[in-house]
C-alpha cells in the first residue's frame, strides 16, 4: 500500500529541499521560490509555491522537476521528524 504525502506548507518544503536534498533558494517572486541545485554537471531547478498548504499533486510536480523519487521524499521527511 502506497504512503500518502505528507500536509506540508511551501515554507516547509522549502526548508527540506535546501537543508536534506542541497538546493538554494535562487529568487522569489511573488509567492513563488525557485530553487537551484548543481549535480553531475547540470543545473536542477525547480519552483515551490508558498501556499499553506501544497495539495499531493502540486508536492509531487515540485520532486518531480527537483528529481527526487516520492519515495526518498518520504523516507528523507521521516527521518527528519
Amino acid at each position: 500500500m502506497r504512503r500518502r504525502l505528507p500536509r506540508l506548507s511551501g515554507r516547509e518544503v522549502v526548508e527540506l529541499l535546501t537543508r536534506k536534498f542541497g538546493f538554494t533558494v535562487r529568487r522569489q517572486r511573488g509567492s513563488h521560490v525557485v530553487l537551484v541545485k548543481h549535480a553531475d554537471d547540470r543545473k536542477i531547478v525547480t519552483v515551490v509555491p508558498l501556499h499553506p498548504e501544497l495539495k499531493p499533486g502540486t508536492l509531487l510536480g515540485v520532486l518531480e522537476l527537483a528529481g527526487i523519487t516520492r519515495e526518498e521524499f518520504l523516507r528523507t521527511y521521516e527521518e527528519d521528524c
